[in-house]
């Protein structure tokens, strides 16, 4: 076999690190190194002889210091996996390109809108493309007069804040919901509360810009997309029935042409013309059955990996194709996909 192309994973110690290192490594002609702000992460301890701990993505070193070890390890590839990171490398694409490193990112531009609720809400309402009822607040006095406006405490109200990881500060306010059954048969980390418990946690603070939404039902579904150069390469869609911490643990691959339709429209309106690499979404059923946008994750998300059940190696595929490569695989249908925990060991 030829020379390896080397890859770099950064963020190698998010929740989906170990499943796209294995994804990844699952291709001979690739080489990964790993990298993370955490020298205890699964990242850095599945590939310790070639990971490295790296400063945060907000420390004016972080972008030097990868750039230093791309061009002592000779990278051709960056693959970011947390969000906190894309912005960076998104200024600093050019800075890469011109040392012949290519990154997985979005233009600043399109990933602004991708990476912020709001603004992507506010995208699709002036484009025509469907989209739940919403409004934007950043005080608390607006923020109650919209929860109440859009008819609570009659129906249940989504608030969520225009930018954020994961979870945080998603919830939804639904007065009707049990307290005893919130207490005793709901996880801690339940998002279910209520606008006067909301109220109490803000208090004095300033808050962040929210997104006021209605409440979608239905089913959730995620779609797990690869582009190159404005082309979709692979579309997956699958659903979301069971979660720990925000993240789909099992579910099953599905076809649905509606939903396929509604997402490609929404890519097609944003400029992606430049784009490589790995786009989420997610999709929820409103009242009236229709699948509304929940929101974007403008990177390779975690549980993507479990579309390998199906013969897909999406992150494979989108490093092959941004390095001018594309791989011949065949898809099976009707997969199911249970994932779960698993160890690295270590002396410390």
């Amino acid at each position: 076999m030829g020379t390896k192309v080397k890859i770099m994973m950064t963020g190698a110690g998010a929740p989906g690190g170990p499943g796209i290192f294995k994804a990844l490594s699952a291709c001979d002609r690739f080489e990964i190194y790993t990298c993370d702000m955490n020298p205890l992460s699964s990242g850095i301890l599945l590939n310790k002889e070639k990971s490295h701990v790296i400063p945060v993505a907000s420390d004016p070193h972080f972008i030097p210091s990868i750039l230093e070890l791309c061009l002592e390890h000779k990278i051709s590839l960056i693959v970011p996996l947390v969000t906190m990171e894309l912005f960076e490398f998104s200024k600093n694409k050019e800075l890469f390109e011109k040392n012949g490193i290519t990154v997985l990112v979005s233009d600043h531009k399109t990933l602004k809108v991708l990476n912020n609720k709001a603004e992507l809400l506010r995208h699709l309402k002036n484009v025509g493309i469907a989209h739940p009822h919403f409004s934007v607040v950043n005080n608390v006095d607006s923020l109650v007069a919209e929860v109440y406006k859009m008819g609570y405490p009659r129906v249940p109200i989504v608030i969520k804040p225009s930018v954020g990881n994961g979870s945080r500060g998603i919830r939804i306010l639904d007065p009707n919901i049990n307290g005893y059954e919130l207490l005793f048969d709901h996880k801690p980390n339940s998002l279910y509360s209520s606008l006067e418990a909301v109220k109490d946690a803000i208090g004095e603070h300033p808050i962040p810009e929210i997104v006021v939404s209605e409440f979608l039902p239905g089913d959730e579904l995620t779609i797990d997309i690869v582009i190159n150069a404005g082309k979709i390469l692979e579309f997956m869609i699958r659903t979301r029935e069971s979660m720990r911490s925000g993240i789909s643990i099992s579910g099953r691959f599905i076809e649905n042409q509606k939903v396929t339709k509604y997402v490609t429209s929404i890519i097609e309106s944003l400029d992606i013309s430049t784009f490589k690499g790995n786009i989420g979404f997610q999709v929820k059923q409103s009242e009236a059955g229709e699948f509304l946008l929940l929101e974007s994750n403008p990177r390779i998300q975690g549980t993507s990996v479990a579309a390998l059940g199906a013969g897909v190696n999406l992150p494979a595929i989108a490093v092959n194709a941004a390095l001018g490569n594309y791989l011949e695989y065949t898809k099976k249908k009707g997969i199911y996909f249970s994932r779960y925990y698993n160890e690295v060991f270590h002396e410390i």
